[in-house]
């Protein structure tokens, strides 16, 4: 059940007879308060969330099958499941769950409970909702197909063989964490208890919600009965941060333990402090400018590849982001299965104003271009709003928050936007699928990637992506998805920007911050503090 809040200053004044004047930071002992910018989060349900924030939550509130493991990058690590095997036609998988867990409710976690959640997240069908309906899953035949044998004992049989690294890793994604079905049908309404899930929780992970004030915090406490081991900390507090110097100021006074959005110069500014560290991450993230093949002007070839000549790539790096994010220019983060290190684009004004003249804009255009309202994002957006207008390209920058630029551009309502994806699980196909397919481009289509997003009607490359996941062969499937980013380099509406580089700054005495590859591997269990 949701609890009242208490807020921040509250809690400092109800710990302060337990604070030792040694303490390294002016938190509480038992307390890590986390600055960072969470306005993207829209909703705490599993089945629903895609945004970075609001996954990174669920991940520390909810238990899944399996997961990949944080800390060895491609290997599966099992959670709630003790073993699985695939039969041996490919399209049935077996899991078997551990005995005796429990949900923080106290219900027993079954393979009942597993079967609901897997089968709620295709019938919902929320924006995550297509990593689980790719292996031909609908509202009509999931019950059949995704089943509870017994108490332990649960079956899934996929619509046609896959590489079963690719099916085991979709499973590690947080749209298939396990909810405590006896509870959200409790409170299910007319929407399988997605209304009350998006500020609830139902989970079995090592912290359960509290409260979440949208743009403000989010509070989780520990699950002390938790089958990994109880947390070390009774609770993080996550801050809405948006500023780096804020963020930066605050953890050098000791009002947070740890800042997770600085920027270069405040990373820079910090170096010499003796009370702070630094800890690093490599993140799949990848920032890219997008652009709605639904704009007659966006849509020509020409003017795709003119734009991409008209972003100082290695000035924005150099100047606004080094050692927070690398330069990267295609799909696939570095370190996955087939990623290449091309960068085929750099600033070339004369080259965008050829390109322009033969699409018939010799004289450039007025473009709109939305824009998260947070550093980096901003100085980026001006940066490329600057160099654009060298060949006459006039952008009108639009801000906002997370959820608004998310909504726009979810309902193909821009022009030109600069956005950041991550990758849901360890596998190619989770960035692929959404930057290289597009199976309907129809406004109401069942699966709207990014591509869809972004009205780009691919049906080759589309296929070729599909039949990608069904190659048993490495090199063959490796060497697919090398040819496939070279052509999409050049002919798609994305141009691949940067790929980050999670930077945490902390307190002295802080530690235990595990920052995964996805935003599904961030972890807070292990965090302590003396």
């Amino acid at each position: 059940m949701r609890t009242a809040f208490i807020g921040f200053s509250a809690l400092l004044l109800a710990t302060a007879a337990v604070w030792a004047p040694t303490a390294t930071a002016q938190t509480p002992r038992d307390t890590i308060v986390m600055a960072k910018s969470i306005d993207d989060m829209i909703s705490l349900d599993p089945a629903e969330s895609f945004e970075f924030s609001g996954s990174e939550v669920i991940s520390n509130v909810y238990d899944r099958l399996l997961i990949a493991d944080p800390l060895k990058r491609g290997e599966l690590t099992p959670q709630l499941a003790a073993s699985w095997e695939v039969s041996a036609d490919g399209l049935t998988y077996t899991f078997r769950m551990k005995p005796n867990l429990k949900f923080h409710s106290g219900n027993a976690i079954t393979a009942a409970d597993a079967a609901y959640s897997l089968q709620r997240a295709v019938i919902l069908n929320k924006s995550p909702g297509f990593i689980l309906t790719q292996f031909g899953f609908d509202k009509d035949n999931v019950a059949d197909r995704i089943k509870a044998v017994d108490a332990t004992t649960l079956t899934i049989r996929i619509a046609k063989a896959v590489a079963p690294s690719f099916f085991l890793n979709c499973m590690t994604a947080t749209v298939a964490s396990v909810v405590d079905s006896r509870l959200v049908q409790t409170n299910a309404g007319a929407d399988m208890g997605n209304t009350w899930l998006k500020t609830n929780s139902a989970g079995s992970g090592p912290f359960r919600l509290r409260n979440w004030t949208a743009s403000q915090s989010v509070t989780l406490e520990a699950n002390r009965e938790y089958h990994g081991g109880a947390p070390k900390m009774n609770r993080v507090v996550i801050r809405h941060v948006t500023e780096p110097q804020a963020q930066r100021l605050g953890v050098e006074k000791g009002d947070f333990d740890i800042a997770r959005d600085l920027g270069k110069d405040q990373i820079a500014a910090i170096s010499g402090n003796q009370q702070l560290k630094i800890v690093q991450g490599d993140l799949g993230y990848i920032m890219y400018v997008a652009m709605n093949q639904k704009h007659p002007i966006l849509s020509k070839p020409q003017v795709r590849e003119a734009l991409k000549w008209l972003i100082d790539y290695e000035g924005i790096e150099r100047d606004l982001v080094r050692g927070t994010y690398l330069p990267h220019q295609s799909f696939l983060p570095k370190g996955f299965l087939g990623a290449i290190e091309d960068r085929p684009y750099s600033y070339n004004v004369a080259k965008a104003r050829e390109l322009l003249a033969a699409a018939g804009h010799a004289d450039g255009f007025t473009i709109t271009f939305d824009v998260r309202a947070r550093q980096p994002e901003t100085d980026i957006g001006q940066a490329i709003q600057a160099s654009m207008a060298r060949a006459g390209i006039r952008v009108e920058i639009i801000q906002g928050d997370g959820r608004q630029v998310l909504t726009k551009y979810r309902a193909r309502n821009h022009d030109m936007i600069m956005v950041q994806w991550g990758p849901d699980y360890f596998d190619p196909h989770t960035n692929a699928e959404t930057f290289a397919m597009n199976e309907d481009n129809t406004d109401n289509a069942r699966s709207k990637t990014l591509a869809w997003r972004n009205a780009w009607d691919i049906p080759d490359m589309t296929r070729r992506t599909l039949a990608a996941v069904e190659e048993r062969d490495t090199a063959a499937r490796t060497a697919t998805y090398v040819n496939l980013q070279r052509e999409h380099q050049q002919v798609s509406p994305f141009a691949p920007l940067l790929q980050q580089i999670e930077v945490a700054v902390m307190r002295r005495g802080v530690d235990g911050f595990i920052i995964g590859g996805t935003f599904g591997s961030t972890l807070y269990h292990q965090l302590t503090k003396n």
